[in-house]
């Protein structure tokens, strides 16, 4: 059985490289959801894959510090990347660049981590697990990833440990 959690963010970034000008050399936002889909093979002790009230915490947390943030690409120079830290309180140094695809595996690496260390109490199934996670940029478009997403384009080049979150 799958379940599904879903978040709102409200961010900001500059996507390098893309083939639209616009969005290549110009700051601007994204009115975001993050839909998180966990999946197991059976319920636990209240008949849930798991209690929704669980993501209420570190999943929350980690997806709430790109709310009102400006997602800076790590090879952004070092000029840029200076300005951006000096005026705005709350930014993240991303490894990779802030496209949807990159924040959905991002987001998946992220989750897919804590989801792993989370201690579960009530009968959940051992085989709980990040089954995708959908980064919607518009009402109108997402990217989605999945495990062989993580595989094939997080693990082989970026570490969580790499991203940087601001103070706030």
């Amino acid at each position: 059985m799958i379940i599904r959690k879903s978040f709102k963010i409200e961010g900001s970034h500059i996507v390098r490289n893309c083939s639209t000008y616009r969005c290549s050399h110009s700051i601007h936002g994204h009115s975001g959801i993050v839909e998180v889909m966990l999946e197991a093979d059976q319920l636990d002790k209240a008949g849930m894959v798991v209690d929704f009230g669980l993501l209420k915490g570190p999943v929350r947390d980690v997806i709430d510090s790109f709310d009102h943030a400006y997602s800076l690409w790590a090879k952004e120079s070092k000029e840029y990347k200076e300005f951006i830290k000096k005026y705005s309180d709350r930014w993240i140094e991303m490894p990779c660049s802030p496209t949807a695809e990159f924040y959905a595996v991002m987001f998946y690496a992220i989750i897919k981590r804590i989801i792993e260390r989370t201690a579960f109490n009530n009968g959940e199934s051992p085989s709980i697990r990040v089954h995708s996670v959908r980064y919607h940029e518009t009402d109108t478009g997402y990217a989605e990833a999945f495990e062989s997403d993580y595989w094939n384009i997080w693990n082989r080049s970026y570490k969580i440990e790499d991203i940087i979150f601001s103070s706030e």
